[in-house]
């Protein structure tokens, strides 16, 4: 891990156990998202593309995955089931 990558440098500010969840929530964004840049935003990993697309965090006892406004809008049918707010 790059700890001179502000995202890297995040991530590893958390034990190993969370480090692997949020890495692997990293490379699922980055699959789905291959041209989406990367960057601290709201001090959060956040990937942008055209405006930001998704943010992600690690808390004390949860990840929280923050998609922009528009995803949330764009697959409210299939999160039904999920607790959800405006940005989450």
């Amino acid at each position: 891990m790059d700890t001179n990558n502000p995202v890297d440098a995040y991530i590893a500010q958390f034990p190993p156990a969370v480090q692997a969840r949020l890495q692997a929530l990293r490379a699922a964004i980055r699959e789905a998202a291959p041209d989406a840049a990367e960057k601290i935003s709201y001090r959060m990993p956040t990937f942008y593309l055209h405006g930001n697309l998704v943010h992600f965090a690690a808390f004390k006892d949860h990840i929280s995955l923050f998609p922009a406004p528009s995803g949330v809008a764009a697959f409210a049918h299939r999160l039904t089931d999920y607790k959800t707010s405006k940005g989450t």
